[in-house]
């Protein structure tokens, strides 16, 4: 795996030089968009409306638009020399707790190494973090954008992750649904703590697989092969039910699976690390 970003990150006076991983790899099934008489790819080409031509990626510049239809250009060179200090560099300015950052404002996690000389630094950051359950926010400019981010200790690396700015995060004010007015029963609140609590589990993420993917690559294997498809259920129509009955029936069938999800409950991460290494 290649870096896609080196840098340095900065902490007080200490400097860190790292690489930074993409964390994260998609498996989404993608689809192509074909012409419906022949078949073939659509393809989609670079048009300049003015000169009626194709454009070559030789002659395609980034330029901002200042006023309409008005815009200015800006090259790579000038992108890259933003004057600005968190340019290529992770510059951290608080340490937090993990709880302080909602998960709304998290956005896309990557990876983060040491470089070539920074290995005793960034062990000593890793240890630092894990020991005082912090972690660190900053600012670094990644692909013409400053982006908030987190770093915090994971299996031995340190995560940066992205943040959304307060401004990206729309207001919970602007649902006219919300805030919900609704009268609940005592009863109602404490069956739905028993069912919270008949369910509770430790999280592990390789009990969950995407098995909307796998039926979808099902019903295109068949069709390469000429299989003929297999039907879903039918959907039925979802129906208010009785809260109270619904909440007891729900109890019910928890208290019959609970034995067998005991059995399959999630090792706590140490001893899930112990395992992995045995």
């Amino acid at each position: 795996m290649r870096p896609i970003w080196k840098g340095h990150l900065t902490f007080g006076l200490v400097t860190i030089p790292v690489k930074l991983y993409t964390a994260t790899d998609s498996k989404d099934i993608r689809f192509r968009l074909l012409h419906k008489s022949c078949m073939n790819p659509i393809q989609n080409k670079r048009f300049c409306s003015y000169h009626d031509q194709i454009v070559d990626w030789n002659d395609v510049v980034r330029g901002f638009e200042y006023a309409k239809g008005k815009f200015v250009p800006l090259t790579d060179e000038e992108l890259d020399n933003v004057p600005l200090e968190t340019a290529g560099t992770v510059s951290v300015s608080a340490f937090v707790s993990l709880a302080d950052i909602d998960p709304i404002y998290y956005d896309k996690s990557y990876y983060l190494a040491p470089d070539e000389g920074g290995q005793k630094a960034f062990r000593l950051l890793h240890d630092t973090l894990g020991d005082a359950s912090k972690v660190a926010v900053g600012k670094v400019v990644i692909r013409e954008k400053e982006h908030l981010v987190s770093v915090r200790p994971f299996d031995g690396a340190l995560v940066m992750s992205t943040l959304y700015y307060a401004d990206e995060v729309r207001e919970v004010e602007d649902i006219p649904e919300l805030p919900v007015q609704a009268k609940i029963h005592p009863n109602e609140k404490k069956m739905a703590l028993q069912l919270i609590e008949g369910l509770a589990a430790e999280f592990n993420p390789g009990e969950y697989k995407d098995e909307y993917r796998d039926a979808l690559q099902k019903v295109i294997n068949a069709k390469v092969e000429g299989e003929p498809l297999e039907t879903g259920p039918a959907r039925k129509e979802e129906k208010v039910v009785d809260l109270m009955d619904a909440l007891r029936r729900s109890l019910q069938a928890t208290r019959k699976e609970a034995p067998a999800r005991r059995g399959r409950r999630a090792l706590p991460r140490a001893a899930a690390m112990r395992e992995r290494h045995r």
